[in-house]
């Protein structure tokens, strides 16, 4: 909501234009929903990125990009954002929500990440009371340190150039498995099978399967958590459609006249046995994939170049934090990788860990931006969104008991961080399902993946994440990012 002034529009220097709150605005306040204009892949490369629109697109899924319309461009950057924003390709628009309480007069600010092309301006801009005190600006303690971007720094790396698709022998990768001893190997049983809700519906009519199946990828619900399902059941003649594991139902197209969706349990994982397979269909139809006896996941160039670039974007945010008198740990949490960027999650998440500046023993790195994917995932999850719009924040809880399932935030992601996590916050990644850890620094008295202990490997743990530990660059210096070895991380 813009200033009733029309001078506030252009009246910011070294910003130019801007957005201001009119009244006070609530922590968790939806203050805007931008509609995108999209730009293929192609169109962008060939004529977008030499216009100014450069400076204002967001990476879109399947590799499109997206120009936020009607407030959407105007949001200044700061590197304390009091706003964050979430990418909805199914309804093709940018949602802008408050972090924490806005005072009249004050600018509104998302984060536009750390590659910039102009020297931003240090200190939110306000033409009214001073800004609140960052410190405070959310009940957590820290998130300012907690970013939303888009996608790594484009860099060059030693993996950049040749076949992407080629698979880099073990000697010659940038990183070190951990490999647990044979009778710690991932086995599946009964007990460790975890189930989740989901919304299915049936289709009396085989000839509106195909209709259905297209529609559940135009509004986005072809998502990765389900890829180790199949769609579709047969059914008495017909089938039953396979929809999504949100907390509500989505809203079918009234031109196929279907029956209402329903809930059903089904499995979290694939099948790893003959066994688990025969198990989890009782449930629904799981794919079949069996670990390859001895061999961990091979890596391609192209996701070593994935990965190297994000190495290098964690070890810069960690020289900032550092910079800034925290601790130099950081987090990360990118979009799936994923060949020619194809339904690449839109949005990643960093964090550094706040422990000096929130004075709080719990705001480790890797806490943090779990928490954020926590809050982003809440957001994106509650139903209708008039209950936003209309009132103020309502909790999940305050529309039906937690579902199981819905706190398994990092399936099928990888997590990297400066630092090994300690016992803590390797708990926190098994809870949270995470698929695997890469690390840079081991920490040798506190570490809990392989150091002092290793989590996902102990008897009656319900699930295993890979781990690596990316070997240091010649000219990144040990001391660089060291801190005391009795610290956990």
């Amino acid at each position: 909501m813009l200033g009733n002034s029309p001078s506030h529009l252009n009246s910011l220097e070294g910003k130019g234009r801007g957005v201001f709150a009119s009244h006070t605005i609530q922590r968790q306040t939806i203050v805007e929903i931008s509609p995108v204009l999209l730009f293929s892949s192609e169109e962008y490369d060939l004529h977008g990125k030499y216009t100014i629109l450069d400076q204002y697109t967001f990476k879109w899924t399947d590799g499109r990009l997206a120009l936020a319309l009607g407030l959407g461009s105007l949001f200044n950057h700061s590197e304390t954002p009091n706003i964050s924003y979430t990418l909805d390709p199914s309804t093709d628009s940018i949602r802008y929500v408050t972090v924490r309480d806005i005072e009249p007069d004050e600018e509104l600010c998302i984060f536009y990440g750390h590659n910039l092309w102009f020297r931003p301006v240090e200190s939110l801009t306000s033409i009214g009371p001073a800004a609140m005190p960052q410190e405070d600006e959310d009940e957590w303690g820290g998130l300012s340190a907690l970013d939303e971007v888009t996608g790594p720094a484009e860099r060059y790396t030693p993996f950049q150039d040749g076949d992407p698709d080629e698979i880099i022998p073990d000697d010659d990768l940038p990183l070190v498995r951990f490999k647990p001893p044979p009778e710690e190997e991932t086995m599946e049983s009964v007990m460790t099978m975890i189930l989740v809700q989901a919304w299915v519906v049936d289709i009396f009519d085989p000839r509106q399967i195909t209709g259905m199946l297209k529609w559940l990828k135009q509004v986005g619900l072809e998502s990765q958590n389900l890829g180790h399902l199949k769609r579709i059941r047969k059914k008495n003649g017909g089938a039953t459609l396979l929809l999504t594991t949100s907390l509500y139902p989505p809203t079918l197209p009234e031109d196929f006249d279907l029956p209402e969706p329903y809930k059903l349990l089904v499995p979290i994982s694939a099948a790893l046995t003959p066994k688990s397979l025969n198990l989890k269909s009782t449930f629904w139809p799981t794919v079949y994939a069996p670990p390859r006896k001895g061999e961990a996941e091979d890596w391609s160039r192209g996701k070593i170049h994935w990965a190297w670039e994000i190495v290098q974007q964690i070890l810069e945010a960690a020289d900032d934090a550092k910079s800034r008198g925290e601790l130099p740990i950081v987090a990360h949490i990118p979009a799936l990788h994923k060949k020619n960027n194809e339904d690449q999650a839109p949005v990643s998440f960093t964090a550094c860990d706040t422990r000096r500046s929130t004075t709080h023993p719990l705001r480790h790195a890797v806490i943090n931006v779990i928490r954020r994917v926590a809050d982003q995932r809440a957001q994106a999850n509650i139903s209708p969104p008039q209950a936003l719009l209309d009132g103020p924040p309502v909790a999940l809880t305050d529309y039906e008991d937690t579902q199981n399932g819905v706190n398994y935030l990092l399936t099928s992601l990888t997590l990297f961080t400066t630092h090994e996590p300690c016992i803590m916050c390797s708990m926190a990644l098994i809870h949270s399902r995470v698929k695997e850890v890469i690390y840079i620094y081991p920490m040798a008295k506190t570490g809990g993946c392989g150091s002092v202990a290793c989590l996902p490997i102990l008897k009656g743990v319900n699930h295993r994440f890979g781990i690596h530990r990316w070997k240091l660059p010649g000219d990144i210096s040990t001391s660089r990012h060291g801190i005391d070895d009795s610290i956990d991380a």
